[in-house]
């Protein structure tokens, strides 16, 4: 099974060294839209950060993370469809249109992942690299970035999979199939990982 999820994923070691931006295909954001996003973040800079860089080892980065994938979070906190004491909350008291601009402004910065000095790409948890690259910075527009997440959020969120609290096509059967020290790999794997968050340039 899991050699047939790897090779359905697409489990290859990404290219381009060890230290990735990620990419953004996207024209540049409305100046206006932009701010009210801006403002709009700022209900999330106590966890997330302003910059999306979490301040709390519970909460994940989201500074970089594509644009549909936070509205889709978000969007899952409000309906219910995902679970959680503060966000079901603030996902909740949110508009359509302030999760687009939030999210729109979150998205906007750059993020990169850089390897420690002493690891090599192909060190990398097998089974993840398909999606989230072996530095942690996703090639997918569905998928996280998990470069500099703490292995406490990696673990929890992996467990969750297992257990069914959270469901996903992709990450449902591989945690079904996954040990608690396996998951820990993995989770150390990408914890370990240097994220940067930063502006796009001229901004």
């Amino acid at each position: 099974m899991r050699r047939f999820m790897i090779a359905l994923l697409g489990g290859l070691l990404s290219a381009g060294g060890v230290s990735n931006v990620a990419a953004q295909d996207t024209p540049t954001p409305d100046a206006d839209a932009l701010q009210d996003g801006r403002k709009v973040a700022g209900m999330c800079r106590t966890c997330h950060g302003l910059d999306g860089l979490a301040r709390i080892p519970i909460a994940p980065h989201i500074g970089g993370e594509p644009v549909d994938y936070l509205i889709a979070q978000l969007n899952a906190f409000k309906t219910g469809e995902r679970e959680h004491e503060m966000m079901t909350v603030v996902a909740s008291g949110l508009s359509d249109d302030q999760i687009s601009k939030v999210a729109l402004w979150f998205s906007h910065f750059e993020v990169s992942g850089t390897l420690p000095a002493d690891t090599s790409e192909n060190d990398a948890p097998e089974l993840c690299v398909g999606c989230h690259s072996a530095n942690g910075i996703s090639t997918l527009e569905d998928a996280p970035n998990l470069a500099g997440e703490t292995n406490i959020y990696i673990e929890t969120q992996l467990k969750a999979f297992r257990t069914g609290k959270r469901v996903h096509d992709v990450m449902t059967p591989i945690a079904k199939d996954l040990t608690d020290a396996e998951m820990q790999a993995a989770a150390d794997w990408y914890s370990n990982i240097a994220i940067e968050i930063s502006e796009p340039p001229g901004k």
